[in-house]
């Protein structure tokens, strides 16, 4: 049987078109949400740090901000939009002190709330509205009069409108034009990082290295190794994203094709899709968010040593040198932490 699709006609405004939103946090996703819930006609105050880089950013596009405590307590949904590993303190210092009964919380993601690195009362409403792209696309489809496809889960509905709550949210920032889908914390944490890990950003970025490498060290120059690696995979990927695999090997050449189905399973093979399942292993268990918290906990140095490491591989040198020459690629540097300003001034 196929999943529900909640559109615009499963949704209102009018569940929260009275209630006081606060977003907590201004990166990625809560400027998104926040710009798209105000453009919506919603009442949307920011909660920050008093020394928050993203105060000035905030006012300037006209929200009223306020300390993270002061936002908890004025607030009926309290979207929490601060990093997994940030989440406990932030909660425990400023929104739990200031949780009263029948208030939301709202999770665009859900690693805390799965793997308990917080405990929510049993008298708020405890969601999800989880878009399926990052905080500028968010943005950008919405300004588009279009929206990105999207989850809602509920983990506690402590007054019996905690779905309501989360699709009313789901069409403020866009995601019922597309289609929203229901899930449940566990499933969207667990395959939200199995695909992050195994696939999308693990799986695929070392893919590319790899394959960059061997040419390379065959003698072939790095240049011809970028192009055939690293550049033309993002025609498959919008091929594949378009008409899925079957599409993509539909547009390729016969060449290409047979390439793919004669010796793509012998490079990804049964042990590659052994160690997959290890690895979904780990993520259930909690090992992974257990080793994560802890390297953030100790301050992030190795992934910080990891960072620098990769930056200097020879692809990236490569790949700098040859997008300059690439006209129609826009070419971006985002620091950590400024990123919610660029994709704000992107998105106007």
């Amino acid at each position: 049987m196929a999943a529900k699709i909640y559109t615009n006609k499963d949704a209102t405004l009018a569940t929260i078109k009275r209630k006081t939103l606060a977003v907590i946090g201004f990166g990625s996703q809560g400027h998104a949400h926040a710009l798209n819930l105000k453009d919506s006609g919603m009442n949307v105050v920011i909660g920050l740090y008093a020394k928050s880089k993203s105060r000035e950013v905030a006012k300037k596009l006209g929200f009223k901000v306020m300390d993270t405590a002061d936002a908890v307590k004025a607030a009926d949904v309290i979207f929490v939009a601060v990093p997994d590993t940030k989440i406990a303190s932030v909660y425990n210092k400023d929104i739990a002190p200031n949780l009263t009964k029948g208030k939301t919380l709202l999770f665009s993601h859900g690693f805390a709330v799965h793997f308990k690195t917080i405990d929510p009362p049993k008298d708020v409403n405890v969601v999800m509205v989880a878009p399926k792209g990052p905080g500028h696309t968010v943005r950008s489809q919405f300004v588009d009069g279009k929206g990105v496809p999207g989850l809602i889960a509920i983990h506690n509905d402590a007054d019996g409108k905690a779905k309501k709550i989360a699709l009313a949210w789901a069409r403020g920032i866009g995601c019922t034009r597309a289609g929203v889908f229901e899930t449940n914390f566990e499933e969207e944490t667990v395959t939200d990082l199995f695909g992050e890990q195994v696939v999308l950003c693990g799986g695929a970025s070392a893919l590319v290295k790899a394959g960059f490498e061997v040419l390379v060290e065959a003698g072939y120059q790095p240049e011809m190794a970028y192009f055939e690696c690293l550049h033309e995979l993002k025609l498959i990927v919008d091929l594949m994203n378009e008409s899925g695999i079957a599409g993509m090997r539909f547009s390729v050449s016969e060449t290409a094709e047979w390439g793919d189905v004669s010796v793509g399973p012998k490079i990804i093979d049964a042990s590659v899709k052994k160690r997959m399942a290890k690895q979904l292993k780990e993520i259930k268990s909690g090992k992974f968010a257990r080793e994560w918290i802890a390297e953030a906990e100790g301050g992030c140095k190795n992934f910080n040593k990891i960072r620098r490491e990769e930056a200097k591989h020879q692809i990236e040198k490569v790949g700098e040198r040859l997008r300059g020459t690439m006209s129609w690629i826009k070419q971006k540097k985002l620091k950590k932490g400024a990123a919610q300003a660029s994709y704000v001034s992107a998105s106007k």
